[in-house]
């Protein structure tokens, strides 16, 4: 059976099997985003865009759609990754939602947070103005393939004014019983004006499995809302991961991404942010480690569309074994979007013969009055640094470890949750130095 009769069977199996339910125009939007699917088929190598990153591995397996079914796992399996557990959270297992595991502790009551199942049920109507709104798949394989088999996900309205203090921690969980299954999770967060909100989306696994997350975020920041992204991809090394993020900005509108990958044999990371309003600021960081025969693809594309807007671009990967990263950043200036400040940077640190990178920034400049610069560095640890710590004492083991996780401290320190940043420092601390970081 070929990989696009594979997922038509099993898209007639889930309308067949009550993905039929739910308001009436969702069936719709499923058909007409699997028909799209269909279409495209799985992107290609001859497609710019996936240039370096063949996704074969995925097109060539047949997974599966899961059953829903009761999980065993307990609070205490999930506890080692409770960044800080007083925070808000939301806990997914193979995609389904488990309450006993969440919590929704001290939200404030104007603010909407639920399951997407849960909203399609008593918010519909608004649910359709947003979904789907800004993840459009007209040229999106894995966007469509995740509309049209989406079930669940996570909803979340922060009305006008409102400030949520406390993180949202959205914690997807995926153990054994998804071997062959493919994983379709959904996020929408809507912030109205002058709004606050931070959510922190992981991606975990608890035992080994061959398995495909698929997961789409859209991300609406009105006109003076504040919205902070951070995406921890943490998978096993036989998972497959595709994660888009699509976000729009009003005027001083501020948008903070941050992808942090060390997971999956093969990951790719799109995020996306258009700069409607006047004023507004994107910052888009990210860092990722791999080793072995590790494949880890982002892909970032900023549109300036109004004035005086900002755009800040870190990205770092570090390389081990035969490992290969990607990186292609774009940053587009419309006519309109005079006095544009962007500023990108790739750097890339490998720590074997055998690892490879591939970066390509791009500028596309249609304004004249703008401030855009972009960089790419590929290379390896500095000789004369590595000898001044050797002089001092230190072995030529440790001395590697450090300066490779000193490369590293760069862009984790952008991090602005503090918790998060202290555990994300410990766990590269402890990857590259075998040493608990205090």
């Amino acid at each position: 059976m070929s990989p696009l009769a594979n997922y038509a069977e099993q898209f007639a199996a889930t309308a067949t099997a009550g993905g039929a339910e739910g308001p009436a125009w969702l069936p719709a939007l499923r058909q007409r985003a699997f028909d799209r699917f269909h279409a495209l088929g799985f992107p290609t190598t001859r497609n710019e865009d996936w240039h370096f990153t063949s996704v074969t591995p995925i097109a060539e397996r047949r997974f599966k759609t899961l059953k829903p079914a009761p999980t065993a796992l307990t609070g205490a399996d999930v506890a080692p990754f409770l960044i800080d557990p007083s925070w808000h959270r939301l806990v997914f297992v193979n995609g389904q939602f488990e309450p006993g595991l969440s919590q929704f502790a001290g939200l404030p009551a104007e603010v909407h947070v639920s399951t997407l199942a849960e909203a399609l049920r008593e918010r519909p109507e608004w649910v359709q103005a947003h979904l789907g709104s800004l993840a459009a798949f007209d040229d999106a394989a894995f966007t469509a393939l995740n509309t049209a088999f989406v079930q669940d996900g996570v909803v979340v309205h922060v009305p006008v004014e409102e400030t949520v203090d406390t993180p949202l921690h959205i914690l997807h969980v995926i153990d054994a019983q998804a071997q062959g299954a493919a994983i379709h999770p959904r996020l929408l967060v809507v912030a109205d004006r002058a709004s606050a909100i931070t959510v922190v989306e992981q991606f975990v696994e608890l035992g080994a499995s061959e398995h495909l997350v698929n997961a789409v975020a859209e991300i609406v920041v009105a006109d003076g809302a504040r919205v902070a992204h951070y995406k921890l991809q943490r998978e096993g090394s036989a998972a497959y991961h595709v994660g888009t993020v699509q976000a729009t900005q009003g005027r001083d509108a501020a948008f903070h991404s941050f992808s942090f990958a060390e997971g999956a044999a093969l990951s790719r990371t799109n995020i996306y942010t258009k700069l409607h309003g006047v004023n507004g600021e994107a910052r888009l960081n990210g860092l990722y480690l791999i080793d072995g025969n590790q494949h880890a693809d982002h892909q970032t594309f900023v549109e300036h569309i109004a004035e005086a807007c900002a755009s800040r671009e870190l990205y770092k990967g570090i390389l081990d074994g035969s490992s290969h990263g990607v990186f292609n950043g774009k940053v587009y200036v419309d006519p309109e979007a005079q006095k544009t400040d962007g500023k990108q940077t790739n750097k890339a640190l490998l720590l074997s013969e055998q690892a490879r990178v591939d970066t390509k920034p791009q500028l596309e400049i249609f304004a004249d009055d703008v401030k855009c610069t972009h960089g790419a560095t590929v290379g390896r640890l500095d000789a004369m640094p590595l000898f001044y710590l050797k002089s001092r004492g230190i072995s030529a083991e440790n001395a590697k470890a450090l300066l490779t996780y000193a490369f590293a401290a760069e862009v984790l320190e952008t991090i602005e949750v503090d918790t998060l940043r202290l555990e994300l420092e410990r766990a590269v601390f402890a990857r590259f130095t075998h040493t608990a970081l205090e």
